[in-house]
């Protein structure tokens, strides 16, 4: 192996199975794969599940894997796991350090007061040692630059690309087929959506929930408890993870996609969506509005169950409107970034720092 910068090589640090159903993981692994076919030699190093809460012997296991990486070759840090070690500030003498930030730790649903002021300055410490910072949208572009100080200049915002499905057909039979898709945990709102259902029993919808049930089990068996209380049983369905080929199958099968987050970094599912032609129920938290176009959907503030609902009832009960959507979704879906598109830019990241590094040394001779 020879070393940065000679050639296209890559270390990219992935926090546990790159296999993991989360959109974050399915965007680690897909940019690997494109950034391969583009004429990279990608090293993938899993450097433990526990994060963003490792033990101090995890943290010692994976700055180890981290050190192991040839010097110079840039290592691309799944922000998961960056955010949470800022030890590995150490390794940016020997090495440029790339932060790949999906949504910063700080803003995930269901920490206290005092876990979220930690992340905030772990992660702004390990953002300072970063060479470059990737970031999944323009949102969370905007916050790292102002809430953690990292100037514009070293933040590239790599969006997740698409690939070409067909448009939903949507259903004929009265029934709406309501869909929603992402892992159970409290920042996916999935309380905030039973909720807002219960309000709309008078009408005629069923959803389906498809999404990772084992990343916060108290979520989970709170989204069953909610069903079981508010007697939705037989007009919920919750699938837990689910394989790509699957979710095709609900996509097509649907009628809405909606989804009741308090944050998204990105939120691929939602793009998805767009991409199937789907109408979209969401909120505005984060990235959202970014990445839904406002006349392909209706988005209400985050934690408002009331106008959840709402929004709801408007697109359950005039099927003139969700055509409406539906027809503009399937235009805005012409307009997504491939994955092809987005590994270019991620490629154009790193040559970013490749250049510097060139220039630097020039400049030292």
């Amino acid at each position: 192996m020879r070393p940065f910068p000679n050639e296209l090589h890559l270390a990219f640090a992935v926090p546990g199975d790159l296999a993991t159903p989360t959109g974050g993981y399915r965007y680690d692994r897909r940019i690997i794969q494109e950034l391969q076919r583009l004429g990279w030699h990608v090293d993938v190093a899993n450097i433990g599940d526990s994060f963003p809460f490792p033990t101090i012997a995890q943290r010692a296991t994976a700055l180890a894997i981290l050190s192991a990486v040839p010097a110079g070759c840039p290592i691309v840090l799944d922000g998961l796991a960056f955010g949470a070690m800022p030890e590995a500030c150490a390794l940016r003498s020997r090495t440029p350090l790339i932060a790949l930030v999906h949504q910063p730790l700080a803003l995930h649903s269901g920490l206290d007061t005092t876990q979220t002021d930690v992340f905030r300055e772990s992660e702004r410490t390990a953002l300072a040692a970063a060479a470059h910072v990737v970031v999944t949208s323009e949102a969370t572009g905007r916050i790292v630059i102002a809430d953690y100080d990292v100037p514009a200049q070293r933040v590239s915002v790599v969006r997740p690309g698409n690939d070409p499905v067909p448009s939903a057909p949507g259903s004929n039979d009265g029934i709406v087929r309501l869909l929603s898709i992402g892992s159970v945990v409290p920042g996916k709102g999935y309380d905030l959506l039973i909720a807002a259902l219960v309000a709309l029993a008078d009408m005629p919808w069923r959803l389906t929930i498809a999404g990772d049930r084992t990343r916060n089990p108290a979520a989970a068996a709170q989204l069953d408890a909610d069903i079981e209380a508010y007697g939705l049983g037989d007009r919920v369905n919750v699938l837990g993870a689910v394989p790509a080929e699957r979710i095709i199958e609900l996509y097509l099968a649907s009628d809405i996609f909606v989804l009741a987050s308090r944050f998204e970094g990105y939120g691929m599912a939602l793009a998805e969506a767009i991409g199937h032609g789907l109408p979209v129920v969401s909120t505005r938290a984060g990235a959202i509005p970014d990445t839904v176009p406002a006349d392909a959907g209706l988005l209400v503030a985050p934690d408002d169950t009331i106008a959840l609902a709402q929004a709801l009832r408007r697109l359950i009960g005039d099927p003139l409107e969700r055509r409406r959507l539906a027809t503009n979704a399937r235009a805005a879906a012409a307009q997504l970034p491939t994955w092809q598109d987005s590994a270019r830019l991620f490629a154009g990241a790193i040559q970013k720092i490749r250049f510097t590094a060139a220039t630097a040394s020039g400049k030292k001779a």
